[in-house]
């Protein structure tokens, strides 16, 4: 029986956080350990629609990026890993793709507006912007991948790429599997302002940062904002540390902590001391492989090369079955 074929990726926005490691990460690990066929891609292309005017700093994010895959576990003998642009078959069936694509498709993708709202600081209103659903799609069909792993946000996205292939198919011939959902229940990390976790919003712990950056973060957090002093009772279901510790915490400092913060018997304090020791200790491997790997400055830069080529060889395979199909 063939191997379930996967592909994901992410843009290269440098060093990751821990709510990388939980929300992508640890699943793409999961998936290259259980014997599916991965492919991890960097998507510096998809980076630019919106960091154009900073494309200098793409380079640099790409190998901290990587350096932080790497560390996690992701294995280039197990998993391709690889970046975008190394493999230009994305952009041509892109390109194919745009001739066979509906305006309207694109204008009614719901993220679009929501992306320019978000990004409304920056000059995005771009064709490249409006097209980026439409890269995706090329991104997942050129490797013909039978599964993606997507947050519950991204499904509108997997389902264009279905009915683009579905369109190929009735214009031309039968050449795409529908790639199906790998539905990722992500957890919401908050950050140490009580916010989301992002390094746009500047309140991110990264895996790389050292232990004593993440005790300084974390002594920063915010807790309960209700909890004004040492001895008002606290509600650990609204608590960004607590919520933390029950990933990272022992089973029974999580248990005290959800009872006794309730009563005032802990305070938070000392409940940021103990998620600084339990978030340390979890991420020391990490740090100290990826100590190792940022050794060997070629290695990323080899490990790359040789997924790109692995990369190419799967995509220019697809690409020769499209163009027969098109006639070109």
């Amino acid at each position: 029986m063939a191997r379930m074929r996967i592909l994901s990726g992410m843009r290269p926005s440098g060093k990751l956080h821990i709510g990388h490691l939980l929300g992508a990460l640890a699943n793409w690990k999961r998936l290259q350990d259980e014997g599916a066929e991965t492919y991890y891609m960097v998507a510096d292309w998809h980076a630019l629609t919106t960091e154009y005017m900073k494309s200098e700093t793409v380079q640099s994010n790409i190998s901290e990026m990587v350096l932080d895959w790497l560390a996690a576990g992701l294995d280039p003998e197990k998993s391709v890993i690889f970046v975008q642009s190394h493999v230009k078959e994305h952009a041509e069936l892109y390109l194919l793709f745009s001739m066979i694509t509906p305006l309207g498709w694109l204008e009614r993708v719901p993220t679009y507006k929501e992306a320019l709202e978000e990004y409304k600081d920056r000059e995005i209103a771009t064709h490249g912007f409006l097209g980026y659903p439409l890269l995706q799609a090329a991104d997942i069909l050129v490797y013909k991948a039978d599964g993606v792993p997507v947050g519950q946000d991204q499904l509108p996205h997997l389902e264009f790429t279905r009915e683009l292939a579905r369109r190929f198919h009735h214009l031309f011939s039968e050449v795409f599997p529908e790639p199906q959902s790998l539905l990722t229940q992500t957890p919401l990390i908050r950050g140490i302002d009580g916010r989301k976790m992002s390094k746009r919003y500047g309140n991110a712990i990264l895996l790389s940062d050292t232990e004593e950056d993440t005790r300084k973060k974390v002594m920063q957090m915010m807790t309960d904002p209700a909890r004004k002093r040492r001895s008002d009772p606290g509600n650990p279901d609204v608590c960004p540390v607590f919520d933390l510790q029950k990933i990272f915490g022992a089973p029974e400092w999580v248990a005290r902590v959800n009872r006794e913060c309730r009563t005032a018997e802990i305070g938070c304090v000392e409940d940021k001391q103990a998620l600084a020791d339990s978030l340390n200790g979890a991420l020391r491997p990490f740090r100290t492989r990826r100590a190792e790997l940022a050794s060997d400055p070629q290695g990323v830069k080899r490990i790359l090369t040789d997924g790109a080529q692995r990369a190419r060889a799967t995509a220019a395979a697809t690409m020769s079955e499209v163009r027969k199909a098109i006639h070109i």
